[in-house]
């Protein structure tokens, strides 16, 4: 396993970046928390992915599109909070993952998809939804969080080995 060691460079600037990307969610999270009018809907409604219709279905029923609107508010806050902190990675950059996964597949930047609202590009089938999914993935992957994190302090006080006493 000595190959797939990675340097402590490499760790810092892992970490920098859960700490980025956690900051991302969290600043989503609140915009949204904070402003009254946000709703989930207008990105809902312009859906053209595969999975158009059933954001349509939830755009268009108030009360599914309350619950939308409040997991997203929440999820992405809670979500930035837990990678800023490194405190339970994993699940934070897989719960990430879900969300920004949800965001990609209601517009996805497909050749000969357009749409109302103004997007920040198109680049084919890449976009920055996808990109931060790989970061996430890898941050997922590399445990960061018990390098620089919460994560470390509860993997001590759980996990740690009991010392044998030496004669």
């Amino acid at each position: 396993m000595d190959e797939w060691k990675i340097s402590r460079a490499g760790m810092i600037a892992l970490t920098v970046l859960r700490v980025i990307v956690g900051w991302h969610f969290l600043y989503e999270g609140l915009a949204k928390l904070t402003s009254p009018s946000w709703s989930a809907a207008g990105y809902m409604k312009v859906s053209r992915g595969p999975f158009s219709g059933f954001f349509h279905w939830v755009a268009g029923n108030p009360q599914l599109l309350d619950q939308a609107n409040q997991i997203t508010m929440y999820g992405l806050t809670i979500v930035g909070v837990l990678l800023i902190l490194g405190l339970f990675t994993r699940l934070a950059a897989a719960g990430g993952i879900a969300f920004v996964l949800l965001f990609y597949l209601c517009n996805p930047p497909f050749v000969g998809y357009f749409y109302s609202i103004p997007t920040e590009g198109s680049y084919l089938i890449v976009n920055k939804n996808l990109v931060e999914v790989c970061a996430l993935v890898v941050i997922m992957l590399t445990r960061s969080g018990l390098f620089a994190g919460l994560d470390r302090i509860l993997h001590l006080l759980f996990f740690r080995r009991p010392r044998l006493a030496t004669a």
